[in-house]
């Protein structure tokens, strides 16, 4: 698909900002692309530290409830959470189970169950922690849209707390946003309008820590304790697909150096399991290999599997349970791949085609990989995509968007047609009756005001930067831009007048693309292009540009440089 190329423009004195920061300008560039201005939010992007994390006292609700808590444990009163089922409900409800354990509470947890519960809090779940005779409920990762499931929890007389980092949900008047909270005794959410702490990013898991980390000054715990939590919170800002800006990209470069000496038994069990070395885990294998793993269970089965390996201090039952999770995570790749198949032939060979809103609806699949496939759809059309299946009580969707499509706000115009829904800009989900898909897909397409240069993906490119500047010292220095992630994406340059002097399919699969380039200068390079999928192949004596990312090769002890290619155009 071609694709536009842009480059970014804003403005610095970079060689400046390179001389305060001893990094070389080009770094200088890069960092100044991804919004960063001020000399405090430079040094925290690349030296920030735990210590320069937000006070978690700034966050709106956060000590009151604490202070509920604290009062519900002194008085020996059953605390109760209620999570949800992704790789963040996971780890939010294991921090806030083991932290409320170790401050003593009488505390139990919950997760919804995908098919029979769907998404967060509901009836179902606060009956039956009303009879098992819980006083409290916490939610975690969920609970901000549950007004009235909130509401019948307070009516039966019990407290509830939310920590959620979800949107705020909202009502249309009249053209106008009216946004509107659950009648909680505490919430703890960054995005609400009123809550002044500086960075509304976090993802669940990074709400439950915060609020930990007061229980824990609270009742005089060892904050060396929060260690494992702090992992636990990285491999939930990975997973979650929040941006890695601010506080979470130290968290995140915190948690993976930590994770080496994790004394979390189910964690080594899963690393071991997934044939990885847990002294050199990346972001890559946390988003590609053990997040997958965590969430198969909470698609497949349930996600108290994974919790209760979070939870084990048993390893030979740690190491049975993370086997039985990548097995599930084998399954669930088969069920998706059969699925993704099909619904891209769909798109292809319907009328479908023409609508700028992809809404597939797949009767049969299973709804727990719904979200997945609609990211593959969305991934070979470069359009918003739906992928809505049947289940027990009408149909489900899950949704992926593009740049510049609000998929939350989109379908919130068509609420009424929805029995429920939830979301962020780029993701939510829905349930509604079967007999109204064909209504909620017109009114999506009808509504929709994308122009063709949002239907067409961009290339941001950070420089335009000839591949004759490049050498290992600066490669190097790019080490400390990672972890790369949403809100923090790799750098890409830029070089144009590339003559091809070779140009080869090499792999197993004949799936990637080794070239020889020569730059204006005469320097010869060494390119490659992975995942090829039928693309075309430069030809041998053409001039080209070139979108790269410069790597560090090492083959038989030598050590050279590799551009690769991440897309190119005849000159």
């Amino acid at each position: 698909m071609k694709s536009n190329w842009r480059v970014y423009t804003k403005k610095a004195d970079f060689k400046a900002i390179g001389e305060r920061f001893g990094i070389d300008q080009v770094m200088a560039r890069i960092i100044r692309n991804r919004g960063l201005e001020t000399d405090e939010q430079i040094n925290m992007y690349l030296n920030g530290t735990v210590d320069d994390m937000h006070s978690p006292h700034l966050l709106k609700d956060a000590d009151k409830c604490v202070d509920i808590l604290t009062d519900k444990i002194q008085a020996g009163k059953k605390i109760h959470i209620i999570g949800d089922y992704d790789i963040d409900g996971i780890c939010s409800t294991t921090i806030l189970y083991k932290g409320l354990k170790a401050a003593g509470a009488d505390v139990t947890f919950a997760v919804p169950d995908r098919i029979i519960d769907g998404y967060g809090i509901n009836e179902h779940l606060i009956d039956e922690a009303y009879n098992n005779g819980t006083d409290t409920i916490i939610t975690c990762d969920n609970g901000i849209a549950a007004i009235e499931q909130i509401k019948y929890a307070k009516e039966k007389g019990m407290t509830v707390i939310v920590t959620d980092h979800h949107d705020i949900p909202f009502d249309y008047v009249d053209g106008e946003k009216i946004h509107k909270v659950p009648q909680a005794d505490a919430i703890v959410n960054p995005k609400q309008e009123d809550c002044p702490y500086p960075f509304d990013k976090l993802c669940g898991a990074g709400v439950a820590f915060k609020v930990i980390k007061i229980l824990y000054e609270k009742c005089g715990l060892n904050p060396a304790w929060l260690e494992e939590y702090a992992e636990l919170m990285a491999i939930a800002t990975i997973g979650d697909v929040v941006d890695l800006s601010d506080e979470n990209r130290v968290i995140v470069k915190y948690g993976l150096k930590h994770l080496a000496v994790t004394t979390n038994i189910g964690i080594r069990a899963l690393v071991e399991a997934c044939e990885l070395e847990i002294d050199k885990i990346s972001s890559y294998h946390i988003g590609f290999v053990i997040g997958p793993c965590l969430n198969a269970t909470g698609r497949l089965d349930s996600a108290r599997r994974a919790i209760e390996l979070l939870l084990t201090t048993d390893m030979e039952d740690a190491r049975n349970k993370a086997l039985e999770l990548r097995t599930l995570n084998v399954e669930r790749k088969d069920i998706t791949e059969e699925y993704a198949a099909i619904a891209i032939e769909q798109v292809e060979n319907t009328e479908l085609k023409d609508d700028k809103v992809l809404v597939v609806y797949l009767p049969d699949c299973h709804e727990s990989v719904a979200g997945i496939i609609a990211g593959r759809v969305r991934e070979k059309f470069y359009r918003p995509s739906i992928v809505i299946t049947k289940a027990e009580d009408g149909a489900k969707g899950s949704g992926r968007s593009i740049e510049g499509y609000n998929m939350f706000e989109e379908i919130s115009k068509c609420g009424k047609l929805l029995n429920k829904y939830g979301g962020h800009p780029m993701a939510a989900g829905i349930s509604l009756d079967i007999d109204k898909i064909d209504e909620f897909r017109k009114g999506l397409n009808e509504n929709q005001t994308m122009t063709e240069n949002v239907l067409t993906p961009t290339v941001w490119i950070d420089v335009p930067m000839p591949v004759d500047y490049v050498d290992i010292k600066l490669i190097k220095q790019f080490e400390k831009l990672q972890p790369f992630g949403k809100g923090n994406e790799k750098p890409v340059f830029a070089d144009r007048n590339l003559t091809v002097r070779q140009s080869t399919v090499i792999g197993k699969n004949k799936n990637v693309l080794r070239c020889q380039l020569e730059s204006e200068h005469g320097k010869l390079v060494t390119a490659i292009r992975f995942k090829l999928d039928g693309q075309e192949i430069p030809e041998v004596g053409r001039k080209i540009s070139m979108v790269y990312y410069p790597d560090i090769n090492e083959y038989n002890g030598i050590v050279s440089i590799q551009f690769r290619i991440e897309d190119w155009r005849y000159v």
